[in-house]
C-alpha cells in the first residue's frame, strides 16, 4: 500500500507538476531510479492511463496494423468525413508521390475519376522529368474532361516530364483486333516501358453501372450484371477479377488491351489509391491478392480491410 501511494505521488509529480525523475527523487527523498521503476508501476496498476488524443496518431496506429496484417511496405490512411473520401485520399495519394524518394523516373497510371482527383492534387514540380506512361487503353468518343490522356499528361506536366500515351480504347469488340493494336509498333512501345515502370499508380473500380467502363461505353450495364453473377468484385487495370484475384471472364480479358496483373504483383513499387465503401471488396481483394505493396485509403476503408480480416 505504501508503494502504491508513493507511485501515486510519484505520478502526480510527473504528469501534473511535470516535474522530472531527477527533481522527484530530490523532493521524496528516493533515487530517481526508484522515481522511474514507481512511474512505470503506475501504468502497469492503471493509476497512470496515457491516451494519445490526436487524431494523425489513430492513424499512424491504423497505417501500422495495416501494413502488419497484410505485409505492405507502407499504408497511408486518410481522415475524410462522410461525402468526402474521393478529394481526402487524393491529396494524400499527391503528397506520398511528392514525398518519395528517389523520385520515380517512370511512372505507369491507370485511369479513372480516383486518379483524375490525384492528378489534380499534384503540386507543380512534384518531380523533375518523369515519364508518365498508360498502363492500358482508354481513348473514347466520350469528351468529358478528366479521361486517360489527360491524367496521365497533367501528371507529367507537374512533374516536369512526358506523358507516353496508350492510342487504344480499354476494350475492343473483336480479339484479333485487340491482337493487332497490341502488335502496333508503337503501342507494343508504350505496353513495354509499362510493364517495366519503377513506379505503379493505380486504382480499381467497383462492379457497379456507373463504372468508368459503362460511362464510357465500353461494357453496358447488363454486361456489368453478368460479370457480377459470375464473382467479379471490380476491375484492376481494365481486368475484371473474383475476391480471389482471378480473372472471371477470360474471353472479355483477351480483349482487353494493357499490361497485366502480374506486373502490379512483381512490382517494387505499386501504389494502390482508394476511397469510399462502394469499393470496399475490390480494394480488399487488391491489397489481399498481393496487387499492390503501398495502399492509400480513407479512414473507414483501413478499419474494414482490419474488421473483416
Amino acid at each position: 500500500m505504501e508503494d502504491e501511494l508513493l507511485a501515486v505521488r510519484v505520478a502526480e509529480l510527473a504528469y501534473d507538476e511535470g516535474k522530472t525523475q531527477d527533481e522527484i527523487g530530490a523532493l521524496l527523498g528516493i533515487s530517481r531510479w526508484k522515481a522511474g521503476r514507481l512511474l512505470a508501476q503506475a501504468r502497469e496498476q492503471g493509476i497512470v492511463r496515457i491516451e494519445i488524443v490526436h487524431p494523425r496518431a489513430r492513424r499512424l496506429t491504423l497505417e501500422r496494423q495495416l501494413c502488419e496484417r497484410f505485409g505492405l511496405k507502407a499504408a497511408i490512411v486518410a481522415p475524410a468525413p462522410e461525402g468526402l473520401e474521393l478529394d481526402r485520399v487524393a491529396q494524400a495519394a499527391a503528397d506520398y508521390l511528392t514525398s518519395l524518394r528517389p523520385v520515380p523516373r517512370t511512372l505507369a497510371v491507370s485511369w479513372g475519376r480516383t486518379l483524375t482527383a490525384v492528378s489534380e492534387a499534384l503540386p507543380d514540380g512534384w518531380a523533375n522529368g518523369v515519364t508518365v506512361v498508360q498502363t492500358n487503353g482508354g481513348v473514347t468518343t466520350n469528351r468529358r474532361t478528366g479521361n486517360a490522356a489527360s491524367l496521365a499528361a497533367t501528371i507529367a506536366q507537374r512533374g516536369h516530364g512526358h506523358a507516353m500515351l496508350l492510342p487504344s480504347p480499354a476494350i475492343l469488340e473483336r480479339v484479333e483486333t485487340k491482337r493487332a493494336i497490341e502488335a502496333d509498333r508503337v503501342v507494343a512501345g508504350v505496353l513495354d516501358q509499362a510493364a517495366h515502370a519503377q513506379t505503379y499508380l493505380f486504382t480499381a473500380g467497383a462492379v457497379d453501372p456507373t463504372s468508368a467502363h459503362v460511362e464510357n461505353g465500353y461494357l453496358t450495364a447488363e454486361d456489368i450484371a453478368e460479370l457480377a453473377r459470375r464473382g467479379a468484385v471490380g476491375d484492376v487495370l481494365g481486368r475484371y477479377i473474383d475476391a480471389d484475384g482471378n480473372i472471371v471472364n477470360p474471353e472479355l480479358d483477351a480483349r482487353t488491351v494493357g499490361i497485366g496483373l502480374d506486373a502490379l504483383r512483381n512490382a517494387d513499387r505499386a501504389i494502390f489509391v482508394t476511397a469510399g465503401a462502394a469499393k470496399h471488396d475490390i480494394a480488399r481483394t487488391v491489397i489481399t491478392a498481393g496487387l499492390c505493396n503501398i495502399a492509400v485509403m480513407d479512414e473507414a476503408t483501413a478499419r474494414a480491410m482490419l474488421e473483416d480480416s
